[in-house]
């Protein structure tokens, strides 16, 4: 029924601090950007151009005033092929980046974006 990912809604006090972030930290493409009223955009990116899975980069004040209880952050969990450089180069960009877990299961590190909100980085191979 469902083969993939299509979008995923993270819920952003400041949609250009959070493309900007997500663009020039993270090194993420802007996918689509299209206007949606007089004080909001529909904002996609996501880690390259042939990428289908996008962030969908959404006002949490918009989304407050739709739905309330749909701003929790959600869990993300993005993968990596080489877990040490993607750590040393978010270090470099100024992202906040916590201690390496090197677990049975794999390599892995949190990480916050421009509101804090948290995100895992897990190597795999």
């Amino acid at each position: 029924m469902i083969n993939k990912i299509g979008k995923i809604t993270v819920y952003v006090e400041d949609q250009e601090q959070a493309k900007d972030f997500w663009l020039n930290k993270m090194g993420f493409v802007l996918k689509l950007e299209q206007p949606m009223g007089p004080n909001a955009a529909w904002i996609e990116v996501g880690p390259s151009n042939e990428e289908f899975t996008t962030l969908v980069l959404y006002s949490k004040a918009a989304m407050e005033q739709q739905n309330p209880s749909a701003i929790a952050h959600p869990s993300i969990l993005f993968s990596t092929s080489d877990i040490e450089a993607a750590y040393e180069q978010m270090k470099q960009n100024g992202v906040e980046v916590e201690d390496m877990l090197k677990m049975p299961f794999g390599t892995m590190f949190t990480f916050k974006d421009q509101d804090g909100n948290n995100y895992l980085l897990r190597e795999d191979k």
